[in-house]
């Protein structure tokens, strides 16, 4: 009878050990086996609103004028210097001598710096150029964002 018991017990313990061994194996299968799932968004209808006027363009600015469009493009700088006096008599200048072309004054310690235009291409800026250098000394295409100009639709 005993040796009946441990033939029993031997084969419980291979079935056991046989059984770990698969749950082993199957184990990473489990852990990397990730379904994807389902995300809804509980959102506010004034959200899809706001993204619209700022896509479009028709949020305000602080100063109350509507929000124009704005992409990278390039300006031609004319005037970088610390007195703002020189600057605000070039932005002058610059504007009875093209008075279409839109002027930005900025400030960032110790200068101040003057640039013209909303260019979208560099061949603009440079056809720009030529145009001022009679006009103005030292001239530097710059690249950074700008409002684009309105398109004639009609």
């Amino acid at each position: 009878m005993k040796k009946r018991v441990s033939v029993w017990r031997s084969v419980f313990t291979v079935f056991v050990k046989c059984v770990v061994l698969i749950g082993l194996l199957s184990l990473p299968s489990l852990v990397l086996a990730q379904t994807r799932g389902k995300v809804e968004v509980d959102k506010d209808s004034k959200v899809d609103s706001l993204i619209g006027n700022y896509l479009v363009g028709g949020g305000k600015t602080n100063t109350g004028e509507p929000a124009s469009e704005s992409s990278y493009g390039y300006r031609i700088q004319i005037f970088s210097g610390s007195d703002r006096k020189a600057a605000y008599n070039v932005q002058s200048k610059f504007q009875n001598k093209f008075p279409d072309t839109h002027t930005y004054l900025s400030y960032r310690d110790p200068n101040f710096k003057v640039k013209v235009g909303d260019f979208r291409s560099r061949i603009e800026a440079e056809k720009m150029v030529e145009e001022m250098k009679p006009a103005f000394g030292s001239l530097f295409i710059i690249s950074e964002k700008i409002n684009l100009p309105k398109l004639d639709t009609e």
